[in-house]
């Protein structure tokens, strides 16, 4: 596969995921500094690992949770957690994905994400 057939691939796939609102915001934001990684995420991210036939999107929407939650990424996770939604994981489910977080990477850092995959929940 060829770059850009990766960057569009990436591009349909990350506006499933993440919806056209976001993905036409993030797009907006770009820069002559910020556009050679708005490639590779769209190339990479998207075109690559998420386009995979090995996981379905519901799957792959909360081992994001559980990894941006993990490692304490607020603001990426209440960007996933509509994402999550829009792909099948309902709110019961991310918060599972959450509890299972307090057991690996412990409570404080599942408190931290429930706050934030809360607000976002709020905002839907």
């Amino acid at each position: 596969m060829d770059d850009q057939h990766r960057y569009d691939q990436g591009m349909t796939v990350r506006r499933a995921v993440l919806g056209d609102a976001h993905v036409d915001r993030a797009t907006a934001a770009t820069t002559d500094f910020t556009g050679d990684f708005q490639d590779l995420i769209t190339r990479y991210a998207w075109g690559d690992i998420w386009s995979r036939p090995g996981l379905d999107r519901r799957i792959r929407c909360s081992i994001t949770l559980a990894i941006l939650a993990a490692m304490g990424h607020d603001k990426e996770l209440a960007i996933h957690v509509p994402a999550a939604l829009r792909n099948g994981v309902t709110a019961d489910e991310i918060k599972e994905v959450l509890l299972h977080v307090a057991v690996y990477a412990g409570v404080p850092t599942a408190n931290r994400a429930f706050g934030a995959a809360q607000q976002a929940l709020d905002d839907q």
